[in-house]
């Protein structure tokens, strides 16, 4: 039995969930998510507890047994208290604004990098070398994350680049033994 398939979601005060066969809907202060899950798992709501259980041993079944679990924990997380991404610029130069819903980098390229917010996410730059992205869905928050930072990559000479606050990039030395 998958140790994280099993464990119930406790649901928190403020938050509204519903279950309509595979459909989960999840209603909280920061918003609304609405996910339908595989139709092999089972979804049960008592009182303000969800469990999530699977058919038979099948490998298929397995799987998606604590994926379907995290999936709704991570729902109700969301519209609870909302993700947050945070990333840092560093380079000479480089910096970060937002223009009406617009996050506009200057990162070392001949021109300005434009990226649109997309929608139910919240992209704030409080300095000109921070970025934070902010919403109730995590898929969507990391994956914005994920392509701002793909627009420059951190690199291990200088370490310029987009990186994530919490993220470590291994340094390299530079070119040793010139003029031998």
């Amino acid at each position: 039995m998958s140790r994280i398939g099993r464990a119930p979601i406790t649901i928190p005060a403020g938050v509204e969930v519903k279950v309509d066969g595979s459909t989960v809907s999840v209603k909280g202060p920061k918003g609304t998510l609405t996910k339908t899950m595989h139709s092999n798992m089972t979804i049960a709501m008592e009182g303000n507890v969800i469990t999530v259980s699977r058919p038979n041993d099948l490998k298929e079944n397995r799987s998606l047994h604590g994926l379907t679990r995290t999936l709704i924990a991570n729902m109700i997380e969301g519209v609870a208290n909302g993700y947050k991404k945070e990333l840092e610029i560093n380079g000479i130069g480089y910096r970060a604004e937002m223009k009406g819903k617009d996050l506009v980098m200057k990162i070392g390229y001949s021109h300005d990098v434009v990226m649109p917010q997309p929608e139910g996410i919240t992209v704030e730059v409080p300095a000109p070398n921070k970025i934070i992205v902010s919403g109730a869905d995590k898929e969507k928050v990391g994956q914005f994350a994920a392509e701002v930072r793909e627009k420059r990559l951190p690199e291990p000479y200088k370490g310029k680049g987009i990186k994530y606050v919490d993220e470590y990039i291994r340094r390299k030395e530079g070119k040793a033994g010139k003029g031998k």
